[in-house]
This record gives structure tokens, C-alpha cells and sequence, in this order.
């Protein structure tokens, strides 16, 4: 095992309805990035689950039918069930409404309140259910909730809250010297700015108007407050605080934590203060991604314009709708979903351009060599030395953009090096070689060609490993030395006498944009309410 380890974390999701793509996108990004670390060597552990308490999951289970824990175990098998079909590779699974949390929240917050950072009072504001957030009166915009824009209503209640002026400088000081804990630098400047800098309002921490959640154990008609709660998951999946702490001294603090950005004032604000008032190491960095937006704004039922994650994978495969929405996040930035851009990236991306490489390296292989892969010579031409140097470049920034998670940069680069392989095909016309009897140059062709696609199945075996592993297989190439990330530089090292596959199945088959559009349109509208 090695002894580089790297965690990380995707948000837990808030299980009121079913996953859209927009939850999917988070998944599949700290997966991929998961993949990539333990394809470089790494010890690397990825925790997702559910946040499983609230007001509004007791509405929403009120209104099945059922009670809250038997709504929560459902959506647990739903989201488990949808994370298998992407297949996320999961180390853990935390649900808030696990033992292994809720005595650990019990004892969190008896520890902070001994330790003064949590006093009793009296919460008066505009709370929204949706958000599981307070706001003051300044804070609404258009007498509306400012994160999502739904109503509010009024309340007062008893509350415990939690000292957050205590931190504030400890805070500020903190962000001065780790400018790059929260990115994109966007984000940072504006929680800075707007939030920290001009001086932070202690936390309402309880609630005692509903019941679903962990209680105070000093004042159980005190739930503890979702977000002191829910934040806490990252330390509790370790087992910070139980009988069992090995993996918390392994693995924390996290190397990175992902969430959407509508979330990051509580990533990025709270989640450091608790862990500055338990006396813990912070996270390395804290990423918040944009929304997946369609054309007309936000997903939305009543617009009948959601998009579901297994509807795309049913139709169209997994790695096409890992691909899509890993390519289409620019870093920081939102992304725009449409069947047009769907079908698009599936047909050019996909199909055109990794596909018919493959099939036409393949039919080539078999054509001039009868299958076999031909040795490594050295380049014996212009086209050759032009093709392996760009190449190396373009893993280079590759590899640059994936250490640094800007992965729709990373496979654009991947792209860009696939694009000149095909070009390189063009430029050498392998065919006309071989009518020549060229037989030197044609055999460095086929190497060539041969070479830069096991290359490019290491590239994008974190993103698209289905495809990867199709790759590899039709190459003929099983050596596990031949399809290692430290294996990616060298261009010498193919065994002779490999055999590719004799005909090769398609990897994507072109789709039909006005058929498949259509299709897309449909199954969205389905969704309206």
C-alpha cells in the first residue's frame, strides 16, 4: 500500500427528490479525480453519502406516507443503486442517521458547548425550509430566500448558537496565508469580502421546532441544527471520536473537498470555525463547482427541462454521460446542458474522433501486418519525431490540469493529442506506403499509431474507464507495466508480436442528431409537474 494517501469527499446529498445530472456531475468529478490519484500511486479513499435530517425531510415523508427513516433508507438504496450504475468507486457511504455519526454529533457538540463556543438563546428571522437556513431581514433579496429564491417565514424560537465573532480573526488570518483554499479564486474573494471580512453573526446551531434529527443530550428538545450536523460527516466517516480512530490519523485532513457553489458559504465559512473550535487541521482545499444550467436558466420540473443521470446512461452508455458532463465544466464555471451539445460531444468526440482511430488503426494492423503489432524501430521520418513530442507535450499539461483539477482541461488536452494521431494518419497515408512497399515507414506508422492509443486509454481511464479498458482489450495489450501511468512517456516498450483484435467492435456508433434530439426533448418534458 502506498504511503501517499489522498482523500476526498463530494458533498451528501440532501435526499428531498431524485438525483439530476447536476448531483451526478459532482460525483463523477471527485470520482474521476479519485481514480486518477490512485492511477498515480496514491492511497486514495472517496467518502459520499447522504444528509439524512430536517424539517423538510420529515414534510416530505409526512406527505408519502411514511416516516422519516423509512424514507431515508429508500433514497440510501436510490442514491447506492444510481452511484453503481456510474460506477463511482465509493470507499464510504455515511448517513447522518447512522450510529457511528449521531453519537459522534451528541459528542461534538457537548465538547464545543463545555468549551463556551456554544450558548443558549433566542433565534427570531426568515427561515427557509428548502435551504434549512436562517436569514436576517437585510439579507433577502425581493423579500425572498437569496439561495434559491423560494419563500421564507418568520420564526422565533430558543436556540443554542454558536460563538462564530470567536473566529473571525483566526479566520481572516487563515485565508491570508492559504489563498488557494477555497477555488476557484472567485468564490474565495467573495466569501471573503462579503462574508468574513466584515465580521461574522454567530450561528443559530438548534432547532425545536421539528424533531427529525440528532438531539442536544443535555437538552433533547433541541435537534442539532443540519448544518453542524451534516458538516461534521467528513471527520465522523473516520471515526474521529470513536473506538476506532485509524482511519481519521491516516487519512484527515482531506486533500480535497468538493461542493456546488451554492453551498460553499457553509463549506467555506463554518465547516473551517468548527474545526479551528475542535482543535483540528483544516482541509487542503475546498472546490466549488458552478450549476448545470440549460438554455432557458436553471432545471426545473415546472419547466419540464430536468435531466436525469440513467436516462442518458440507458440510451446513450455510461462513459458518454461521464464524458459529457466532465467535459462541458469549464473550472469554476457553470455549464450549459442541450441535446444538441449532447449529441455533439457523443457524435465529433466520441465517435468521429477516438472511435474511428480506433477502427481504422485496427483495420490497418490486420490490413498490413495480419494483426500483429509491428517493433519499434525508432522514428524513421519527420512525421514521426513531429508526432511523439507533441504528444509528450500534450500529456504534460494534461497531467498539469489533472493535478490542479481542471479535468475538462485535462481531456481537452487528451483531445488534442488524439486530433493530431488522426492528422498523423493523414499526413503519412499509410496506404499509399504500402503500395510503395515503403516497408520501414510503414511499420513505424502502425507503431506509432498503436502506441498513442494506449497512451490515450491511460489518459482517460479515471474519466471513461469502460472505454479505456475497450481500448486495451482490442490492442491487444494486457501487460499490467503496459497500461501503468508511468508506462505513458515511453515509446519503446510494446511487446512484438502482439495481436490486436481482428475486427474490433465500434467503440461509440454515430448517432442520428435530429432522432436523438428529439428523444432528449421528450424524455425532459416527461419531467414536468
Amino acid at each position: 500500500m502506498s504511503d501517499k494517501t489522498f482523500y476526498i469527499t463530494t458533498p451528501i446529498y440532501y435526499p428531498s427528490g431524485k438525483f439530476h445530472i447536476g448531483t451526478a456531475y459532482t460525483t463523477v468529478l471527485a470520482d474521476t479525480i479519485k481514480k486518477y490519484k490512485k492511477l498515480r500511486g496514491y492511497d486514495s479513499r472517496l467518502l459520499t453519502g447522504l444528509d439524512e435530517h430536517g424539517q423538510k425531510i420529515e414534510e416530505v415523508a409526512k406527505k408519502q406516507g411514511k416516516t422519516p427513516q423509512e424514507y431515508v433508507d429508500e433514497m440510501a438504496d436510490y442514491a447506492k443503486k444510481i452511484w453503481k450504475t456510474m460506477e463511482i468507486d465509493y470507499d464510504d457511504f455515511i448517513r447522518t442517521t447512522e450510529e457511528r455519526h449521531t453519537k459522534i454529533v451528541e459528542e461534538i457538540f457537548d465538547r464545543l458547548m463545555n468549551n463556551g463556543d456554544i450558548y443558549k438563546g433566542e433565534y427570531e428571522g426568515w427561515y427557509c425550509t428548502p435551504c434549512e437556513t436562517f436569514f436576517t431581514e437585510t439579507q433577502l433579496v425581493d423579500g425572498k430566500c437569496p439561495d434559491c429564491g423560494r419563500d421564507v417565514h418568520k420564526m422565533k424560537e430558543e436556540a443554542y448558537f454558536f460563538n462564530m465573532k470567536k473566529y473571525t480573526d483566526s479566520l481572516i488570518k487563515f485565508y491570508e496565508e492559504n489563498p488557494h483554499f477555497i477555488e476557484p479564486e472567485s468564490r474565495r474573494n467573495e466569501l471573503f469580502n462579503n462574508f468574513i471580512k466584515p465580521g461574522l453573526e454567530d450561528l443559530c446551531v438548534t432547532r425545536t421546532s421539528f424533531d427529525w434529527g440528532v438531539k442536544v443530550r443535555k437538552d433533547p428538545k433541541h435537534v442539532v441544527y443540519v448544518w453542524l450536523d451534516a458538516l461534521v460527516n467528513y471527520i465522523t466517516a473516520l471515526g474521529y471520536l470513536s473506538d476506532n480512530d485509524t482511519l481519521f490519523k491516516k487519512y484527515w485532513p482531506a486533500n480535497l473537498q468538493i461542493v456546488g457553489k451554492d453551498i460553499i458559504r457553509f463549506h467555506g465559512i463554518y465547516w473551517p470555525i468548527f474545526l479551528m473550535a475542535l482543535d483540528l487541521p483544516l482541509p487542503e482545499k475546498i472546490y466549488a463547482h458552478g450549476f448545470i444550467m440549460m438554455k432557458d436558466g436553471k432545471m426545473s420540473k415546472s419547466k419540464g427541462n430536468v435531466v436525469y443521470p440513467d436516462m442518458l446512461i440507458n440510451r446513450y452508455g455510461l462513459d458518454a454521460t461521464r464524458y459529457f458532463l466532465l467535459r462541458e465544466f469549464a473550472f469554476g464555471q457553470d455549464a450549459v446542458f442541450s441535446p444538441e451539445g449532447f449529441v455533439e460531444r457523443f457524435n465529433f468526440d466520441l465517435c468521429n474522433d477516438l472511435g474511428n482511430l480506433l477502427n481504422r488503426t485496427i483495420g490497418m494492423v490486420n490490413k498490413y501486418f495480419g494483426g500483429t503489432i509491428p517493433k519499434y524501430n525508432g522514428c524513421v521520418n519527420e512525421a514521426d519525431s513531429k508526432l511523439e513530442k507533441e504528444t509528450i507535450d500534450y500529456i504534460k499539461k494534461y497531467e498539469e490540469y489533472m493535478d490542479n483539477y481542471h479535468i475538462n482541461s485535462a481531456l481537452e488536452e487528451a483531445w488534442k493529442a488524439i486530433s493530431i494521431t488522426n492528422k498523423y494518419i493523414d499526413e503519412t497515408m499509410p496506404w499509399a506506403l504500402a503500395k510503395d512497399e515503403k516497408r520501414d515507414e510503414l511499420i513505424s506508422v502502425m507503431y506509432h499509431l498503436v502506441e498513442n492509443l494506449r497512451k490515450f486509454a491511460i489518459m482517460l481511464k479515471p474519466a471513461i474507464e469502460d472505454t479505456s479498458n475497450k481500448i486495451l482489450k482490442q490492442l491487444g495489450i494486457e501487460n499490467d507495466e503496459l497500461i501503468s501511468y508511468n508506462s505513458i512517456y515511453k515509446y519503446d516498450i510494446l511487446q512484438e508480436n502482439t495481436k490486436v483484435i481482428e475486427k474490433g467492435e465500434p467503440l461509440f456508433v454515430r448517432l442520428d442528431a435530429n432522432v436523438e434530439i428529439e428523444y432528449i426533448r421528450n424524455e425532459m418534458k416527461k419531467t414536468g409537474v
